[in-house]
Formats: C-alpha cells, structure tokens, sequence
C-alpha cells in the first residue's frame, strides 16, 4: 500500500494522506473546492466550487498516474440537494459515458457547497 501526500493539492488539513494506493487501485480522500496555491475556498458560488473540486481531482489523478477516463467510483456530497441538477451538468464536462458508478447525497459540509471522492484505477491496471 502507498499512501500519497500531494503537492499539486490543497493541504490535507487533517490526519490523512491524499490518496492510497492498493495494487493498480486509487482510493483519493474528499476533495473541497480550495486553491492549491492560497489554500482558499474558491467563491461562494455552486459552480465555482464544483469545478475546483473537479480540477482538484483531475490533478490528483494525474499525479497518481491515473485519469478521469479511469474513475469507476465516484462518491459526490452536497450541501443542499437543490444544486444536484447543476451538480449533474458539471459532472458531464469532466466525465463521458460510459459513467462511473456514482453516488450523491446532502449532508453538512462546514462551509463549502460541494466535496467528491472518487475510486480510480492506475494506468498500469
């Protein structure tokens, strides 16, 4: 197991590393819309925060010798439920079918809109 702390992401901010490796399989801890650079949350605007936090794990991936196109997994947390169908427009610029496996709820995210976790498998897989 290889644990992967990043330098192209915000601050983990907490006991856990940025990503695990197991085998050919990525498991990338939640991902909140900050600014790798400043540390800041990103606007306080729905599309703002979505697309950070997608941009976010785009370069996470791509550190981890990963991408997008090999997501199977996406866990997807909402502040409020009303942003799913804005959420779901957004998902379809940085994902294409076939779909990962995909799950969204609404939960207290302590101050930002948005925060997604994803499972993805390596380019060696």
């Amino acid at each position: 197991m290889k644990h992967i702390i990043s330098e192209r992401v915000p601050f983990r901010g907490g006991p856990y590393s940025h990503a695990t490796q197991c085998g050919e399989m990525l498991y990338l801890s939640g991902q909140r819309p900050v600014d790798s650079h400043t540390g800041v949350i990103i606007g306080d605007e729905f599309e703002a925060q979505a697309h950070q936090v997608f941009g976010n794990i785009k370069e996470l991936l791509d550190e981890c010798d990963s991408s997008l196109d090999l997501v199977a997994k996406v866990n997807v947390y909402l502040s409020d439920i009303a942003h799913f169908a804005q959420m779901n427009d957004i998902y379809l610029r940085y994902f294409s079918e076939p779909y990962p496996a995909r799950t969204t709820i609404a939960c207290n995210l302590r101050g930002v809109l948005i925060e997604v976790d994803v499972v993805a498998a390596t380019r060696g897989a």
